[in-house]
């Protein structure tokens, strides 16, 4: 069954690749966000130092700054969520037989902008505290908020596709996408892993430029091989995020719909939603019943 995963995980992956290679433009999604988030982030930057202060235990803050500094958090964590839903929403869209646009995409996420905003708060404030709390514990405290932090990610991991596709509230949101993870851990885990495990692959590719760069031992060369190293990983990133929206969306379609997304082999897309052993219904989509009907992606970073 491992194996089995595995090939269906990989299958998928090649569908998803296709559905980027037909819509480039879905590439600008993740290209716009970061863009976004770094206007952020300087904006209230420059405040937050402003209203900081030296002291002989280094720079600290003083109330207004902490209140800005979070104020700045939660404004880039709704960001990050609302290109992550564009980009669900071109996706979706795509896979059900339609032609997005980046229009057609950030038209979707504006449908959503006051859904979204509840879990672009709830999904910051999670994120806040447990960076709180493991700043302030030992090796042991932070393995065990990082273990915490994961089942977080895990169990959230189908909240944004619900909101942006059946408009739900937060609450109901979370309620049926930890109900749904129930059924599917092992493809929530393979779904986000895997596209994870192929950036890396993918920026160690570029890891022999940089070290015969440096190896040069010419400043120039190195300096350019330091510069086209940041600009692949830079490509990986964008790439790996928008496949990671294609790939949990056309998840979510079929098990929603129990409809075959455009260009996905049915084997693949069935076995990845196959019930593990022991388990009642263990007869593929027809054993999860009603409690798949919300699906979908849900971003990273913000837990968006």
């Amino acid at each position: 069954m491992g194996a089995m995963r595995i090939r269906n995980s990989i299958a998928i992956f090649k569908a998803s690749w296709g559905v980027i290679r037909d819509d480039r433009e879905l590439l600008w999604l993740p290209v716009i966000s970061a863009i976004a988030t770094l206007a952020v982030v300087v904006s209230f930057g420059v405040p937050v130092v402003l209203t900081g202060s030296d002291s002989a235990d280094g720079f600290r803050l003083g109330a207004m700054g902490w209140v800005v500094a979070a104020a700045g958090y939660f404004v880039a964590a709704y960001v990050t969520i609302f290109f992550n839903a564009a980009l669900v929403s071109a996706a979706h869209e795509r896979l059900s037989g339609g032609d997005p646009t980046l229009g057609s995409a950030l038209a979707g996420a504006r449908r959503r902008a006051a859904t979204i905003l509840p879990w672009a708060l709830l999904s910051a404030s999670v994120s806040l505290f447990l960076r709180a709390v493991s700043e302030r514990s030992g090796i042991v405290g932070r393995i065990v908020v990082g273990i915490i932090g994961m089942a977080w990610s895990l169990v959230t991991f189908l909240v944004l596709p619900i909101l942006v596709v059946e408009d739900v509230g937060v609450g109901e949101a979370v309620r049926r996408s930890a109900s749904m993870f129930k059924r599917t851990w092992g493809e929530n885990v393979m779904g986000q892993g895997g596209v994870g495990l192929v950036g890396f692959l993918a920026v160690l590719a570029g890891v022999p430029v940089l070290v015969l760069a440096l190896l040069t031992g010419n400043a120039v060369v190195a300096g350019l091989g330091a510069v086209v190293f940041a600009l692949w990983v830079g490509v990986v990133m964008v790439v790996t995020s928008a496949l990671s929206g294609v790939y949990q969306t056309a998840l979510y379609l079929y098990a929603s719909t129990g409809e075959l997304p455009r260009g996905y082999e049915p084997e693949a897309i069935r076995g990845a939603f196959a019930a593990r052993p022991g388990r009642a219904g263990s007869g593929g989509l027809g054993g999860f019943g009603g409690g798949l009907g919300g699906g979908g992606f849900s971003g990273r970073g913000f837990g968006g």
